[in-house]
């Protein structure tokens, strides 16, 4: 498949947009720059390989942590459901709404249950879902996937966010971003109080202990998952950690890369259901641990490290491509570095072959990466495995025959001086020719210069005789 030229090249020659997409990623980018300075945070380094250490260990012995979770959860009181897809996922919950008689649920944020499209399958059997992340919210009333891993809507100026509450709640159209803010809370103070079913993700799953970690700034995830009767998170089954203590070192990151706060407003620990003595907190509780091509991740020693992704977005703030090209020109869900390295490999490398070479390879990404992921050399063997595809296709044979040829012209000095020389005279007309032209129209190239060098040297060789 190819890239999304056109929606790309919109997306570059939009000033609004690309002025929303610089604001936003410079600010937290600043943010972040002032929270991880060796001032601030003298040990950020030490913390970025203990973290790597933690993931890689428990990545490697997933199947005895994913274990001790589920023993753990349900001794709790909570129930535990290993899911092979989003479908199986999706269909659980219909299944525990329909014996519920539940007709709505809310939702905390979550990209997992966006990259299972679980909203749009509760849909289909009329069972409403709505989310309560403010950003996430005007998403769903805009009908557009996240933009952005932790600012979803970081495209949309107040203005789109007013037309948006216009046209689908019959607001009056109100641009201050205080008021459209305390517009949407009492729309979804009233949700929360008729919802049964509360819906969230999960940053870290504890396998010691089986709680379930959710960050957040805003408030709406604690609702969401103490306010209905049922609590049903869904996580990757990446998300598991060991230990408690091992938090410690991943909140310190989380909130840093993301937005730059020493640590998020509210952390949540969810131990289970309500219990007996406590006032508030749901009767029932789900864990789904989700695969969804998980596993096919863990075949390869060195791609697995996809897996150790905490979802903090900072790779997306620091791309050049992202900030230029924005997320919803990515296939899938997952958009910048991170998801041009898990999209392939989720979906195969024969879809979206263009992603892994959507970078500059500059590095940037992987040097803000809390958990020390190597994106720059996932890329290039990404690279290289679509490449032996398409060459075993036959793709790619003109691009080599033009390589053997400029080998051969290089290797033959005569005919190499020859077409050199004939580069100034041609120059005009090269960024016109067929494909060519396409390549040139995103580049500059330097005008060649009046003589070649070896034409210079004679010349000054000549001089000095002439001089002797």
């Amino acid at each position: 498949m190819k890239a999304p030229e056109t929606e790309i090249q919109q997306a570059v020659d939009d000033p609004r947009l690309q002025l929303a997409i610089y604001t936003a990623t410079r600010r937290l980018i600043d943010h972040r720059a002032g929270v991880v300075s060796d001032e601030v945070l003298p040990h950020y380094q030490d913390l970025r390989n203990e973290a790597n250490a933690i993931k890689k260990h428990t990545i490697e012995n997933l199947d005895y942590y994913l274990e001790q979770l589920e023993s753990n959860v349900i001794a709790h009181g909570g129930n535990v459901v290993f899911c092979r897809t989003g479908q199986e996922a999706a269909d659980f919950v219909l299944d525990l709404a329909k014996q519920r008689g539940v007709h709505m649920l809310v939702k905390s944020k979550s990209m997992t249950s966006e990259e299972i499209h679980f909203n749009e399958r509760l849909e289909k059997h009329h069972l409403e879902a709505v989310e309560t992340d403010l950003g996430e919210y005007i998403l769903q009333l805009a009908h557009q996937r996240p933009y952005h891993i932790v600012a979803p809507a970081l495209h949309l100026t107040r203005y789109d966010v007013a037309d948006v509450f216009t046209k689908e709640l019959g607001a009056e159209n109100e641009v201050v971003i205080e008021k459209q803010t305390k517009f949407a809370r009492g729309v979804l103070r009233q949700k929360f109080l008729q919802a049964d079913i509360g819906v969230s993700g999960a940053n870290f799953l504890i396998a010691d202990s089986g709680a379930i970690v959710v960050v957040e700034n805003e408030g709406n995830a604690r609702l969401s998952t103490s306010a209905p009767k049922i609590h049903i998170a869904i996580a990757g089954i990446e998300k598991v950690i060991p230990r408690a203590q091992d938090l410690a070192v991943f909140l310190n990151l989380l909130g840093r890369s993301a937005t730059g706060q020493p640590l998020t407003v509210y952390t949540s620990f969810l131990s289970g259901p309500r219990r007996a003595t406590e006032i508030d907190g749901p009767d029932e509780f789900y864990l789904l641990l989700l695969d969804n091509g998980r596993t096919k991740l863990l075949e390869d020693p060195e791609k697995r490290q996809s897996l150790y992704c905490i979802r903090c977005g900072a790779c997306l703030n620091h791309c050049p491509v992202y900030r230029k090209i924005g997320g919803h020109n990515y296939p899938w869900v997952y958009s910048g570095p991170i998801g041009a390295i898990i999209t392939p490999q989720f979906h195969g490398v024969t879809e979206d072959t263009w992603l892994p070479f959507a970078s500059s390879l500059c590095g940037a990404c992987a040097e803000v990466c809390p958990v020390k992921i190597e994106i720059p050399k996932l890329l290039i063997k990404l690279r290289e495995e679509v490449t032996e595809v398409q060459r075993r296709q036959g793709a790619g044979d003109l691009e080599r025959f033009a390589f053997r040829l400029f080998a051969w012209i290089a290797t033959h000095p005569k005919i190499y001086l020859l077409l050199a020389s004939l580069g100034s005279l041609f120059f005009p007309i090269v960024p016109k020719i067929g494909p060519l032209k396409k390549w040139a129209s995103q580049r500059s190239l330097p005008e060649p210069a009046n003589q070649s060098f070896h034409q210079y040297w004679a010349s000054r060789v000549a001089a000095r005789r002439g001089s002797s």
